[in-house]
């Protein structure tokens, strides 16, 4: 089966560069893929991406190594597994609160008997290649959000599940359920309080950890504490923002 370079890097105790996609366009991701990420996530809950959409764009990242991972729009089987069935190589799941919620994203992420994803690789075998049958469960990651404060106050259950591979803070829902400001990287203190525990006990149960961000700054700082998958921006971002430096320089130069 075709390497999960993510578990590769974090075997060797290295952090995952991770882009994030949310422009529904494969030759887009195509562009983002040859850049050098190690990973890229195509989000499905706040972007404006399809599911067909998402399999064009599982298609051009294959051209490269960087591994394709997929943010679906809720922790429910249906989506979790298309997503699998399409090529993504790990799942995000977006507000797990609870043990439970946690054993059944390992369940919709994993064939019996360890699990209960129904069997239908039709993509994942050309991606992943004729053994994928026998090495999906060993191979897909699974990520679990950590972004409210019932999710904190269960944190410890959470992590404890076994065949939960990581998981992964949302600052800005974070922050809005500690009563602060949503934002990726200044957050209040209350907060980098909050991730600061969450990094921790991360450790302490041998979970991987990563976090969304917006400055390179900041997601170096935070690898730093520990996370060993950081995101740093969007390709519409990205986008924006090499559009508004262009444009500043022709405009001070007029």
């Amino acid at each position: 089966m075709r390497e999960n370079r993510l578990r590769t890097l974090w075997r060797q105790d290295q952090a995952a560069v991770n882009g994030w996609l949310a422009i529904p366009n494969s030759f887009a991701a195509e562009v983002m893929a040859h850049q050098g990420w190690d990973t890229l996530t195509i989000d499905l809950q706040h972007g404006v991406i399809d599911y067909q959409a998402m399999v064009t764009m599982l298609q051009a990242i294959s051209t490269t190594p960087t591994v394709p991972l997929v943010r679906v729009p809720w922790l429910e089987p249906g989506i979790v597994m298309k997503a699998l069935d399409a090529g993504a190589y790990g799942v995000i799941a977006p507000m797990v609160n609870t043990r439970e919620d946690a054993q059944k994203l390992v369940a919709y992420t994993h064939y019996a008997p360890m699990g209960t994803r129904s069997f239908g690789p039709v993509r994942a075998l050309l991606y992943g290649g004729a053994d994928y049958p026998s090495e999906a469960n060993r191979t897909i990651v699974a990520f679990a959000m950590i972004e409210t404060a019932q999710a904190l106050d269960n944190l410890d259950s959470i992590l404890s599940v076994e065949g939960l591979d990581a998981i992964y803070i949302g600052p800005s829902d974070l922050s809005l359920a500690l009563g602060c400001k949503p934002t990726f990287d200044d957050v209040e203190p209350k907060v980098a309080q909050a991730i600061d525990h969450i990094i921790d006990r991360a450790k302490a149960h041998g979970v991987a950890a990563g976090i969304h961000n917006g400055r390179p700054d900041v997601a170096l700082a935070r690898i730093n504490k520990g996370f060993r998958f950081v995101t740093v921006s969007s390709d519409a971002r990205i986008l924006a923002a090499g559009s508004q430096e262009l444009l500043g320089a022709m405009r001070r130069g007029s």
